[in-house]
């Protein structure tokens, strides 16, 4: 008999349905499915997987007010940020359906002798075969399709895992691939929480492309290891964020930098988690830090005047409150927020703390959620000494009026993502690539395309007159 995964709502705690689990099994008989399946998807000519594609996107746009309300549902975001975030995953759709053919296509090798050589010599792009993808609940249309969509493009077939906390998002999404004319077998969800997960990893694959914590990718690169599969991980971040002290309007940076932090409730991967502030500018921006958050509206995500929700996962409200017990011990000083909020649902109060440094975790671990800490510095040395500490490399931003300034303190932080005068941007033109505890490979961008390919050397002699 099947387990069954119950689906909560962050936003009062209670049930809202009861979804079939896969067993081991029934993950295996999927992926031999799926490896049966996959030759003939990559076969299809790549003018019908991309017309699919289409049809894909052209329902997410249809459907867009009932898919980000699932969304809301079961994860809690506000529903605004839900339906931009459904509506938004077009930009990436087209992004790959524009660019697919040329980066798959057939390539003659550049000639560097004199003279060409005696041989035809040829590269060509085959799909990787069958690849898990197993997704994350914070933005599950965004990471996901950044994912599956190449993905299938290229001709491969997908065992794709929705984080437990987004599962009907990921069952909606299964069925819209399948409404649009990808066959079951080729794009098939495996549903479960970390034993479906670890079922799946045991199935020969062609690829494992996760996205999640640093201690859920060691496992995965652990089990590519043992069958010496490719591996991509997309992992969390530590990510800082630099006042410079000519920054031409303090009160704009502090109200963009406050967003950077505590939008999705600061459940993004790339959120601004730890802020650093020019002495001469710092008084003046935490006052207006302090007054963007404290005009943040909290309250139940249906609501579209609500910008903070729930915490998604209620364990992650534990951590939340150890790191804010864990600064204040420490000698910070707490301005708002810290703690759980005393009402139905999984929330906790926005919280800034001043007076920190990285001898506490509200510096050093990553949060995920809505607490931030921001600490005075004296000088770039001392900001970059700072911003360079620590095991995790996403995206790293500085705010000035100076760009040469900016970006000379950027380039020496080891982060794929650099930010001046932003944050908390991701943009489908552009490589999405962590370094460290952040991850391995990229997602996005043309890379984003060629990693489900795997090129193959052509040596054409003809034969001798």
């Amino acid at each position: 008999m099947s387990e069954v995964l119950t689906v909560y709502n962050p936003a009062t705690a209670a049930p809202i349905q009861t979804v079939p689990a896969d067993t081991l099994a029934e993950v295996a008989q999927k992926a031999e499915a799926a490896a049966k399946a996959q030759p003939e998807w990559a076969a299809t000519p790549l003018e019908q997987r991309i017309a699919a594609v289409h049809s894909f996107r052209h329902l997410l746009q249809e459907e867009a007010a009932s898919l980000a309300a699932i969304l809301t549902q079961e994860t809690g975001k506000p529903i605004t940020q839900a339906t931009a975030e459904v509506t938004t995953t077009a930009s990436r759709i087209d992004f790959f359906t524009r660019h697919v053919v040329a980066v798959s296509a057939p390539a003659a090798p550049p000639i560097s002798a004199p003279e060409p050589p005696a041989l035809e010599e040829l590269i060509t792009y085959d799909p990787l075969g069958v690849v898990a993808n197993i997704s994350a609940w914070n933005y599950p249309y965004f990471v996901g399709s950044n994912v599956f969509v190449p993905a299938l493009l290229t001709g491969n077939a997908v065992l794709y895992k929705p984080s437990e906390f987004a599962t009907l998002t990921g069952l909606k999404i299964a069925e819209l691939l399948h409404r649009s004319g990808v066959p079951e077998a080729v794009f098939a969800p495996v549903i479960g929480a970390g034993a479906a997960g670890a079922a799946l990893l045991d199935q020969p694959l062609d690829g494992m492309f996760f996205t999640g914590s640093y201690a859920t990718g060691l496992k995965v690169a652990a089990a590519a290891a043992r069958q010496l599969t490719k591996v991509q991980l997309e992992l969390g971040g530590k990510d800082p964020a630099y006042i410079c002290e000519d920054v031409p309007d303090v009160a704009a940076v502090a109200a963009a930098v406050a967003d950077g932090a505590f939008y999705n409730n600061g459940q993004s991967c790339c959120a601004v988690e730890r802020i650093y502030v020019h002495e001469r500018v710092y008084e003046a921006f935490l006052a207006a830090f302090l007054a963007t958050v404290q005009g943040f509206v909290g309250g139940d995500p249906a609501d579209p005047a609500t910008y903070l929700g729930p915490i998604s996962r209620q364990p992650q409200l534990a951590e939340l409150t150890r790191q804010v017990k864990d600064a204040i011990a420490y000698g910070a000083t707490l301005h708002c927020g810290g703690h759980v909020l005393e009402q139905a649902g999984w929330y906790f109060a926005p919280t800034v703390l001043t007076e920190v440094t990285h001898d506490m975790a509200v510096m050093r671990d990553e949060t995920f959620g809505p607490v931030i800490g921001i600490q005075r510095v004296a000088d770039d040395a001392e900001a970059l000494a700072l911003m360079t500490d620590t095991e995790y490399g996403l995206t790293a931003a500085v705010y000035s009026g100076d760009r040469t300034r900016a970006i000379q303190i950027l380039s020496q932080v080891n982060s794929g993502t650099a930010y001046w005068n932003c944050c908390d941007r991701v943009n489908p033109r552009l490589p999405w690539t962590g370094r460290r505890h952040s991850g391995l490979g990229s997602t996005l961008s043309l890379e984003g395309i060629r990693t489900f390919l795997k090129p193959r050397a052509w040596h054409l002699k003809p034969p001798a007159a």
